[in-house]
């Protein structure tokens, strides 16, 4: 198939062939869903903890006897129910990762980026050149496409100003082609990828 291709002042310079094998999947939810959830979980710390009742220092003492103070039987100050008390089922560390396997990750991201293109949500630039890494500079390319919406931009090579200056905008992500994975696509509403990024995204994706 072939697409337009525009500059950064969303001015029309040119058409570009894609590779169908990459950019031609059929739309596979089920499968995008998976490699969404195991990116989420992989992205997970799994750090949180919290102490039982059998954690918690003190309480060891009876706080008062079982009968004849017309109170509540209790047998522990650092019980649930109490200020300070341990936790019922207090969280732990854990491992929350998922695997999926190369084959699968790979067609998510290529049955993704075929749905953007088909729904005319992908546009490629030729290059993205600032004079200066400066957040300004990248909206007015956003204004220009009038993308006031969540944006993801793909480039390649040197593109570190482009990242540093794309840091401040809210609803914009910058990455490398070779970074680029399905989460991403799929929270973005559109995608802005360059040429270059258009060749390095065939190289690895291609069948």
């Amino acid at each position: 198939m072939q697409v337009k291709v525009y500059n950064t002042s969303a001015a029309e310079v040119g058409k570009i062939k894609l590779d169908d094998a990459v950019f031609g999947c059929e739309y596979n939810e089920a499968l995008i869903h998976q490699a969404v959830v195991a990116y989420q979980a992989n992205q997970r710390q799994g750090t949180k903890s919290a102490l039982t009742r059998t954690e918690v220092r003190g309480g060891g003492i009876k706080p008062w006897r079982q009968k004849g103070t017309g109170r509540a039987r209790q047998g522990s100050i650092r019980a649930p129910q109490w200020t300070k008390g341990g936790v019922v089922f207090a969280p732990k560390p854990r491992d929350f990762s998922k695997k999926i396997n190369k084959k699968m990750k790979a067609q998510a991201f290529r049955s993704a980026i075929s749905y953007k293109v088909a729904n005319n949500e992908l546009v490629v630039v030729d290059e993205i050149k600032l004079a200066a890494p400066k957040t300004k500079l990248v909206a007015e390319i956003l204004k220009n496409f009038n993308y006031d919406k969540r944006t993801l931009i793909i480039v390649s090579g040197d593109s570190a100003d482009v990242v540093r200056a794309g840091a401040n905008i809210e609803k914009l992500v910058v990455t490398d082609a070779a970074l680029a994975n399905v989460y991403q696509l799929v929270s973005s509403a559109a995608v802005i990828v360059t040429k270059d990024a258009i060749k390095k995204i065939e190289e690895a994706y291609s069948i």
